[in-house]
C-alpha cells in the first residue's frame, strides 16, 4: 500500500487540488519575502493560472493534500521547470529529487535534450541544492526594468 507522499499526479485544469497547489506555493516561497528583488511571481499566481498551466504544460504534484509540486512547460531545446515547491514540514525527503527525475522522464518522452529551470541570484542555498542535482549554470537572467542580473538559468542535460 502507498502514503499519500507516495501519490504522484498531474493535474487537470478542474482537479480540486489546484487551488491546494496555489496555497502550497504561497506557503514554501515566503521565505523569499525581504529577500529578493523584484518579489516573487508567485503574488501574481492565481487557481486560474495554475488550471492555464496545466493546459499549456503540466502541473504535477506529490501528495494529497499537496505536498511538493512543479510546473513542466516543453520549449524548443528544454523542458522548463517553474514552481518547484516543496511543503517546509516535508522538506529533505527527496520529494524535490523525485520531481526532477518525474521532469527528466516527461523530457525524455517529449524528445528534449535538457531540463531547465531559473534561480534568484540571492537565494545561494537554491544554486547549491540545483548543482548537487545536476544542474549548472549557463547564463544570467534580468527581470524587465532591472540593469542587473536578478536570477540564475540552470540546465541539466538529459541522459
Amino acid at each position: 500500500m502507498s502514503s499519500e507522499i507516495d501519490d504522484v499526479t498531474q493535474l487537470t485544469p478542474d482537479d480540486p487540488k489546484v487551488p491546494m497547489v496555489l496555497d502550497l506555493i504561497q506557503r514554501s516561497f515566503a521565505y523569499m519575502e525581504g529577500r529578493i528583488d523584484p518579489p516573487s511571481s508567485m503574488h501574481r499566481l492565481s487557481p486560474a493560472a495554475i488550471a492555464e498551466q496545466c493546459k499549456v504544460g503540466e502541473v504535477w504534484v506529490i501528495g494529497s493534500p499537496p505536498k511538493a509540486c512543479v510546473f513542466l512547460t516543453p520549449k524548443a531545446d528544454c523542458l522548463y521547470l517553474g514552481k518547484l515547491a516543496v511543503d517546509t514540514r516535508v522538506r529533505r525527503q527527496g520529494l524535490a529529487r523525485r520531481l526532477i527525475r518525474l521532469a527528466t522522464d516527461r523530457a525524455s518522452a517529449l524528445g528534449l535534450p535538457a531540463l531547465e529551470l531559473k534561480t534568484r541570484i540571492e537565494l545561494t542555498e537554491n544554486h547549491e541544492t540545483f548543482e548537487k542535482l545536476g544542474f549548472s549554470v549557463t547564463a544570467q537572467g534580468y527581470h524587465d526594468g532591472y540593469d542587473r542580473p536578478t536570477n540564475l538559468i540552470m540546465r541539466r542535460p538529459v541522459p
